[in-house]
C-alpha cells in the first residue's frame, strides 16, 4: 500500500456510494465497476479512509456521522470549487434534486458531460466519472449534488445540503 498522503477527491465519492449502499457487504470491485474508477484506486482510497476514520478495519462499516462532520465543516475547504464557464452538462448543486425543489435560482451549475441536457455554470466534479456514474444511480446523484452544493453554494444552500445529507446517510 502506498504511503498515505491525505485523501483525494474521488475518496468521497466512493464514501458516498458506500453511504448508497446501506449495511449491505460491499465488495471493492463492485464499487469499482459501478463508479468507473479503477479496483486499485477503490482499494487505495478505501485504506486513505480507514485511517481518515471514515471506515471501519474490515472496510465494511462506513462511519457517517465522521463522514457528515467532515462534508459540512471540511469539504469545501479540502477540495474548494468556483463556478466556471457556461457549459452543456449535467445539473449539480442547488440545479438538481433534492434541491431544486426546495430553492429557485435563476444560476444553473452542470458537471461539463456531452450527454448533458442543460447549460449552467461549469462545477468540476470530484471525479471525471461521476456523471456518468450517477446517471446508474439516484441515490448517489442526490448524494453528490447535494456535496457540491457544500462545495459552492451560500449560506442557506449549504444548512439545506446538510440537513438533506443527514436524510441521506
Amino acid at each position: 500500500m502506498k504511503k498515505h498522503s491525505g485523501l483525494r477527491p474521488h475518496d468521497i465519492v466512493i464514501l458516498l456510494k458506500m453511504a448508497t449502499k446501506s449495511n449491505k457487504p460491499m465488495l471493492m470491485k463492485d464499487l469499482a465497476v459501478e463508479l468507473g474508477i479503477s479496483a486499485s484506486e477503490v482499494s487505495e482510497s478505501i485504506h486513505r479512509s480507514i485511517l481518515a476514520g471514515f471506515v471501519s478495519a474490515d472496510k465494511q462499516k462506513l462511519m457517517k456521522s465522521a463522514l457528515l462532520e467532515f462534508l459540512q465543516h471540511g469539504l469545501k475547504y479540502v477540495f474548494p470549487q468556483k463556478p466556471g464557464a457556461l457549459v452543456r452538462g449535467m445539473a449539480t448543486a442547488h440545479s438538481a434534486g433534492p434541491l431544486n425543489r426546495i430553492i429557485q435560482s435563476e444560476e444553473l451549475y452542470v458537471w461539463p458531460f456531452a450527454e448533458g441536457k442543460i447549460r449552467g455554470q461549469s462545477i468540476e466534479p470530484l471525479h471525471p466519472s461521476v456523471p456518468k456514474a450517477c446517471l446508474q444511480d439516484l441515490q448517489l446523484y442526490e448524494l453528490l449534488a447535494l456535496t457540491d452544493a457544500l462545495r459552492v453554494g451560500k449560506n442557506r444552500e449549504q444548512k439545506i445540503a446538510i440537513q438533506e445529507l443527514e436524510k441521506r446517510i
